[in-house]
């Protein structure tokens, strides 16, 4: 097979690195997923061991795909994030990721992006290491692994506003949290090339937020169209005719010309659904019966959009003696999908159907619930590694066979589409008001761990 026109994408996520070498169709070559610890030492912390999920894992995943050969490699990560690193590069500090209670501002700020959660990692961080050399983000500590150069995109720099004011690092910002602007990752445009790949002959192009790379290549694009991105953290965007604002919710460009997207980011994703798995023995909630299926009020760790409230706490509601663990499991894959159906309500948008992108979309009781807790049908994408097959586009972008990212619509495909299920539409319906019940109740006051 010819790879004059095969590209990588590698993507960071919370729980593995996944990578993907394309063609130019956007058909997936060969893959690799490394997996990594998502540590949480206390009920408020997340962080990620940096050295292995940032830095070893991606050249592990470079390795597997066997890259010589590839005409260019793009990163992709979630934000934000950040760690201290040495003068080779090597993380020395634990990954903080978003969330994190060492992020925490005093008065949440439900804007997009939001402001003061970098700054505050970058505190931490250059407290506990004054004398490292750099502090950096997930993706410029796997760049400058793979070629030397420690590079993020704009868009990724600009969610640790204020530290990045637009143009540049502020080295006002940056000295306020015990650090210069020097310090900081170099900022290029995604899709640009940056370097050359250590003992290659690819390109490492610049890269862009994980988010924004399954966006590119999901097909979400006509109005009314809900991507629902199935990762650890569950986000939901509703494409709308226009840019308009709504409390509690975030509103970003989209990248159809002319249309923007609103909803947001929640922690009712793998985050919640793992942490059930873990927690109860096995059960297959195909066997759950309509009726008799509790209410999960899914916030393991608090709450992002539309709340914005770490203290919250989960619930579990209505539980009796006839459940099993069918019945909850279906339970939890229900709360997920009453937080899409929340979030796309709330919006006001018309919705006409569910594109369902990232990892959790293989598992189908997930995506049976979203469709049956929003009366929408879910088109599940054909390729699970949304973000890295986004990367893999933009990275052609910085050899020339791309002009404009825009055009990454058209590796979009679909494997399934999932129905809304009849026999569960009036039980799941009721259970909703009750899970908006439950969502209305105040957060009570938890202590800082």
């Amino acid at each position: 097979m010819s790879r004059a026109e095969v590209t990588i994408g590698i993507d960071i996520g919370s729980t593995a690195v996944k990578a993907v070498a394309a063609d130019e169709k956007g058909r997936v070559i060969t893959r690799a997923r490394i997996p990594h610890q998502l540590r949480v030492p206390a009920p408020d912390r997340l962080e990620h061991d940096a050295e292995e999920a940032w830095r070893r894992g991606p050249l592990t995943a470079l390795k597997k795909l066997a890259a010589n050969g590839a005409r260019a490699v793009a990163v992709s990560a979630m934000v934000p994030s950040l760690t201290a690193v040495d003068a080779t590069g090597r993380p020395i500090t634990p990954g903080l990721l978003y969330g994190d209670s060492r992020g925490r501002v005093p008065v949440p700020d439900t804007s997009f992006p939001p402001t003061g959660e970098a700054a505050e990692f970058l505190r931490w961080t250059a407290a506990q290491a004054p004398e490292a050399a750099g502090y950096w983000p997930a993706p410029a500590v796997a760049n400058h692994a793979l070629a030397g150069d420690a590079v993020v995109d704009f868009a990724t720099a600009y969610t640790t506003l204020p530290l990045f004011d637009g143009t540049g690092w502020n080295e006002h910002a940056c000295a306020e949290c015990g650090a210069g602007a020097h310090h900081m990752p170099r900022v290029d445009a995604p899709g640009a090339a940056a370097a050359h790949v250590s003992g290659t002959d690819a390109v490492l192009a610049v890269g862009a937020i994980d988010a924004l790379c399954e966006q590119l290549v999901a097909g979400a694009e006509s109005d009314g169209d809900v991507l629902v991105l199935c990762g650890t953290t569950l986000i939901v965007w509703t494409t709308i005719p226009e840019w308009r604002q709504v409390p509690g919710l975030w509103t970003i460009p989209h990248t159809a010309t002319g249309k923007s997207q609103i909803g947001g980011p929640s922690n009712a994703g793998g985050l919640f659904l793992n942490w059930v798995d873990r927690i109860l023995r096995p059960g297959d909630p195909k066997t759950a019966a309509p009726q008799r299926v509790p209410v999960w009020s899914p916030y393991v760790r608090g709450e992002r959009t539309p709340y914005h409230d770490p203290y919250r706490r989960a619930v579990l509601d209505g539980l009796d003696l006839t459940h099993d663990a069918a019945a909850l499991r279906r339970a939890a894959y229900e709360a997920s999908g009453f937080v899409v159906r929340q979030l796309v309500e709330r919006s006001g948008a018309a919705a006409s159907r569910i594109v369902a992108a990232g990892g959790g979309t293989r598992v189908q009781p997930w995506m049976q619930a979203v469709a049956d807790a929003t009366g929408l049908p879910v088109h599940v994408s054909a390729v699970a590694e949304g973000a890295a097959l986004g990367a893999a586009f933009l990275a052609r972008l910085a050899v020339g066979l791309e002009s404009s990212m825009t055009d990454a619509a058209r590796w979009a495909s679909t494997e399934c589409v999932v129905e809304p299920d009849p026999a569960w539409t009036s039980a799941t319906d009721e259970r909703y008001h009750r899970f908006l019940e439950l969502a209305d109740r105040p957060s009570r006051t938890i202590e800082r761990q």
